[in-house]
């Protein structure tokens, strides 16, 4: 027999970039500047279905080699069998179509050079000798200058041809040729510029060394030390303003006079000081013109005018090294916050799993289990990798992963995630892949990559930024020497002016703006089962305008169920499934399946089967019982002689079907030509008939169920701003008119192939500014690729989904779109608020300095560190959103 047309789709769209060549265009990693090395191409690889894959860091290093002479699939064969036999080596993709080769290896075992060798072993020469990504863990490197000293660090290095600085997560992503460079000398250039290295790739004790400096800011050294010098600078206010009688001269120093307060003010500069005369170090060494080195500037400039000169700017030193120590402490704080985000879903897998071997049972550390490996986990207990039950039922939280608030119930067969919790049974887990390689594993290091797709705003920031500082460097400069001639100003009060304009000179609030939001959002919607790859994506979601859906396996359920079953000529609905049961369950089509499914909840008995057929594009044919059945198309038994125009139902004594039509004396008369089948297709349901080569036996209706969510979910879009809703099937036009009236699309278009669904794409792509194409996963990828969002249904524990789609809903939940699109709305606003407000603040406060409006520390609180804990506090707003948890309920509200 046959269906109609049936689709569903993948989600997928570019992956993000991860690392990015030193040349003119980097300024499209995390925070990078113009640099002379020569442009390298990205370290990525191109899956088999052709889609760019970025290759995991997490395992191990990753180096990508040229191999032009590797150009069929015989050549790759040979070269992955020859690197396989090496110790170390993760994985190894060869990939015809460019000549590379991709290889992921543990450098303690293994080394760049010995894979070229096993090469050419092969018998292919090797162009290049490949590259090494590492990562590095850098907690204290937690804002834009941080990231800028470091950068110059590693220009200076040989051999380094890509880095990528993540302030927001405190890491720095490095590509280096391994013959000129290791990881020690990446090592000492981020220690050069005055930042300690905690942890490289795969180091996860680094990773909660980097969590547990953060838990005690505080209490560290340089707040003591803050604290210890906010005292003297009390004291030293006391004696400046109410101890006058007291405020006596101690001592001199180059001529000049020293008075308690005096001492009391240097002591306070000696102790907040050091740590900001130290970074400032780093950044002239590094030629990095960031906050620290303005700061000590202004705090040294204070110092000199009042030793030198004698204009007595103690006061205002010590208040700047005071305030702006107080000022990064708070920066920090703000900082840990948006990282925390990240370091939660970091922490959902356990460190440890129980595994049964030889008999008995051992804990060991998760990054020593391997694939095949039966693995216990207990009730309330964590599941510690990706696998399938082979033991046991249970109901299992998957919140962490796919965002789902009920359990799921898992038996024998089920596919179960890490970092999921088993609620209350014993469950046995067959591990299906690696510690590194895992649902949890991949939704981390995608979402701490995503900050590498930069949004346009962000991209703005960057260049403005680039130009800000120089300009209020002048700016103050100039206030410092014209002030007296234009305004009348002391010369001790101009250089007060113009240190305060150095303060103002770092955009270092108003570049961290985009990040923090971007972060916040990102990680806010991967705890709630909502996968976004980048800031791009996005930004891209939130400005919307049209949602475009697949039929099935997304607005349907895409599994097919029985719906109707009308009997006819005096048989009853257990003996039409009896004999549908026979004919369709040695077919493998799937409504012969769900017709089995459906008989078999039933119960209905089995009949002997004999003689089975099947009659191509029509139906199917069998002996059951001895008697020749037939189930197929309405055409077939139009075929074999039957007026389906005039069909008695079986009743029992009333009308058993809505179809039903009372035409003749009997009152059960069905029209199944014109009426009943047109009825039932019109409700998208497929019909199928049952009978013998005498008599028509029953009519079966088979239908994707459309998800209950549906209809609400295309509300809730339309009440969030929406403009139009649009379903994109190949199937009929008559279901998708159907589908499309009960779930209230704007329009829809039927009977699409996959290249007519791109075309249609591509023509709400020139009439709108924005496209979302929805599907569920499994392929229709060049439709989601052409939209300008493309966003993948069910992709937890999907590869594809997950390494292909700009945004993945891991559960299977349509419900969380509209989540999606408040989310990014929100985010879209809270990025604008936080880039123009810190703007407007430090450009109202350097406007205000000249004349005398803006004290110091109002520079230093107002425009340094409140506006960075004003903007990352404002991020963290994007946290509170989630999903609706009664979306009808919402939708009516709205």
């Amino acid at each position: 027999m046959t269906s109609p047309d049936e689709e569903s789709h993948d989600g997928s769209g570019e992956p993000p970039d991860h690392t990015h060549a030193h040349g003119a265009d980097s300024h499209e990693q995390a925070h990078t500047h113009d640099h002379d090395h020569e442009e390298h191409e990205h370290i990525q690889h191109t899956g088999q279905d052709g889609d760019d894959v970025a290759p995991s860091i997490d395992q191990g290093d990753v180096a990508q080699f040229s191999v032009p002479e590797m150009d069929c699939p015989s050549c790759a064969g040979k070269v992955e069998n020859s690197v396989g036999k090496l110790d170390g080596i993760n994985s190894v993709d060869p990939q015809v179509t460019t000549g590379t080769l991709t290889v992921s290896y543990d450098r303690e075992q293994t080394s760049a050079t010995a894979i070229a060798d096993r090469v050419e072993k092969a018998g292919y020469t090797v162009e290049n000798t490949g590259e090494v990504t590492s990562k590095f863990t850098v907690p204290e490197m937690d804002c834009a200058s941080c990231a800028g000293k470091i950068e110059n660090a590693l220009d200076r290095v040989g051999g380094v041809t890509t880095y990528e600085t993540q302030p927001t997560t405190g890491t720095v992503v490095v590509t280096y040729d391994s013959s000129r460079a290791g990881q020690a000398d990446v090592i000492n250039a981020i220690e050069s510029a005055g930042y300690e290295v905690t942890a490289t790739t795969g180091d996860e004790s680094g990773r909660q060394e980097a969590g547990g400096e953060r838990e005690g800011i505080w209490t560290s050294s340089r707040a003591l030390k803050t604290w210890v010098s906010g005292g003297f600078v009390a004291l030293g206010l006391l004696f400046e303003f109410f101890l006058i009688g007291q405020n006596i001269q101690i001592a001199g120093l180059l001529g000049t006079e020293l008075l308690v307060a005096d001492v009391l003010f240097l002591i306070a500069v000696a102790t907040g000081g050091q740590e900001i005369l130290r970074n400032g170090y780093y950044s002239a060494r590094n030629l990095n013109l960031d906050i620290d080195f303005l700061m000590s500037v202004a705090i040294l400039g204070a110092l000199v005018a009042s030793l030198v000169f004698g204009e007595a700017l103690y006061f205002e030193a010590a208040t700047l090294a005071f305030l702006f120590s107080v000022a990064e402490l708070l920066e920090r704080y703000s900082m840990d916050r948006a990282r925390n985000s990240l370091r939660e879903l970091m922490d959902l897998s356990p460190d440890e799993a129980t595994v049964k071997r030889d008999g008995s049972t051992e804990t060991i550390p998760v990054d020593e289990v391997a694939v095949g490996d039966i693995v216990v986990v207990k009730p309330g207990e964590k599941i510690p990798m990706d696998g399938a039950v082979v033991d046991g039922e249970s109901a299992v939280n998957q919140a962490p992963i796919t965002g789902e608030s009920v359990p799921v119930d898992k038996t024998t067969g089920d596919e179960v995630y890490a970092g999921t919790i088993n609620e209350e049974g014993y469950l046995e887990v067959e591990v299906t892949s690696e510690a590194g390689d895992n649902t949890l594993s991949r939704i981390v290091e995608l979402v701490e990559d995503a900050q590498s797709n930069k949004t346009e705003r962000e991209q703005f920031v960057e260049r403005f930024s680039t130009y800000y500082t120089p300009v209020v460097v002048a700016f103050a400069i100039l206030t410092t020497v014209g002030s007296p001639y234009v305004l009348g100003t002391t010369w001790s009060t101009a250089v007060v002016y113009g240190l305060t304009l150095l303060v103002l000179a770092c955009p270092c609030a108003f570049v961290i703006s985009t990040p923090v939001s971007v972060v916040s959002g990102i990680t806010s919607a991967a705890k709630n089962g909502v996968l976004i790859k980048g800031g791009n994506h996005l930004e891209a979601m939130g400005a919307v305008d049209v949602v475009a859906f697949d039929k099935t396996g997304t607005l349907t359920k895409g599994e097919l169920t029985v719906t109707d079953v009308v009997p006819l000529n005096g048989n009853s609905e257990e003996d039409v499934l009896r004999c549908a049961r026979g004919l369709e369950q040695r077919s493998e089509h799937p409504i012969g399946e769900a017709i089995v499914a459906e008989a078999g909840s039933a119960g209905v008995a089995e009949l002997e089967i004999d003689d089975f057929e099947s009659i191509t594009g029509k139906g199917v044919r069998a002996d059951l019982d001895g008697t020749p059945h037939f189930a197929g198309k309405p055409g077939l038994f139009e075929e074999l002689g039957f007026d389906l125009t005039h069909v008695h139902a079986t009743t029992d004594g009333g009308v058993v079907t809505q179809t039903a039509r009372q035409m003749c004396d009997r009152n059960n008369c069905l029209d199944l030509l014109e009426e009943t089948v047109p009825e039932l297709q019109a409700e998208g349901k497929t019909v199928v008939l049952v009978g013998t080569e005498d008599e028509l036996e029953g009519v079966i209706a088979v239908a994707d169920e459309i998800r209950p969510e549906a209809k609400r979910t295309v509300t809730r879009l339309k009440q969030l701003g929406v403009s139009r809703t649009v379903m994109l099937t190949g199937d009929n036009e008559r279901t998708a008119r159907a589908i499309a009236d009960q779930v209230g699309v704007d329009e829809y278009q039927a009977e699409l192939l996959p290249e007519e669904k791109v075309a249609a794409i591509e023509e709400l792509v020139d009439e709108f500014d924005g496209v979302a194409m929805v599907g569920d996963g499994i392929n229709d990828a060049p439709a989601l690729a052409t939209a300008t969002v493309g966003v993948a249904m069910g992709a937890a524990g999907t590869d594809t989904a997950l390494e292909t789609a700009d945004i993945a809903l891991m559960g299977d939940d349509l419900a969380k779109l509209p989540y999606l699109y408040e989310l990014a709305n929100d985010a879209n606003g809270v990025i604008r608020q936080n880039i123009w407000s810190s703007l407007a603040v430090k450009a109202g406060l350097a406007v205000a300095v000249p004349f005398g409006y803006v004290p110091i520390w109002l520079a230093v609180l107002a425009g340094d560190a409140g506006m960075t804990t004003a903007v990352t506090g404002n991020a963290m707003r994007l946290s509170r959103i989630t999903p609706d948890t009664d979306t009808e309920t919402n939708a009516s509200e709205g």
